[in-house]
């Protein structure tokens, strides 16, 4: 939910479902993600071309079924239909929520600094503090806010990058590996 998944309604908040959407490079993430809510979807991903502005692009997605059982993730990570950072994310902010955030919506600022980006635009100032402070407290990575031009992302100095690729490396999918280069010679 701190990436690009999100959930939506249809009847007024008595149940929602989960809507995955990504890049057709990120195909092999998308199935993946299908596979672990396959239980819950009709339909396999599927690939689709939007036109905005003269530009096409190319995606794929899928959705779960509406139901009750995706309630408690809505109101936990929704206030007023926008999304948001629940006050206890510390307790669901594990190793593996952290590899799937980064799967998700995160980046290496550059192989050379090795410095790692969460994107975090949709979200206010004081939840980019808590989840910085989560970071921080929780796996003891070097976080700060670092504004840009359309809102604020997550930083993850390169000091830290050992420890943050040690952490989230176990739950990586293969496809995505090539976002987490290899550890730093030393």
């Amino acid at each position: 939910m701190l990436g690009d998944g999100c959930l939506e309604t249809q009847n007024k908040g008595r149940t929602y479902r989960l809507k995955v959407e990504q890049s057709i490079a990120h195909k092999a993430y998308v199935e993946h993600l299908y596979e672990q809510f396959r239980d819950w979807v009709l339909t396999e991903p599927k690939s689709k071309t939007k036109v905005s502005k003269g530009c096409s692009s190319d995606s794929v997605a899928f959705q779960t079924l509406s139901h009750e059982a995706f309630r408690f993730f809505a109101h936990q990570f929704y206030k007023d239909a926008k999304k948001s950072v629940p006050k206890l994310i510390h307790r669901w902010l594990t190793p593996k929520a952290l590899a799937y955030w980064f799967m998700d919506d995160g980046s290496i600022k550059s192989k050379e600094s090795k410095a790692v980006i969460l994107n975090t635009h949709c979200f206010s100032a004081s939840e980019i503090a808590l989840l910085i402070n989560v970071l921080r407290e929780s796996f003891s990575l070097d976080a700060k806010p670092r504004m840009q031009t359309d809102g604020c992302q997550i930083f993850i100095s390169g000091r830290s990058y050992e420890a943050f690729a040690e952490l989230i490396n176990p739950y990586l999918i293969e496809s995505m590996r090539y976002k987490l280069p290899p550890p730093r010679r030393t």
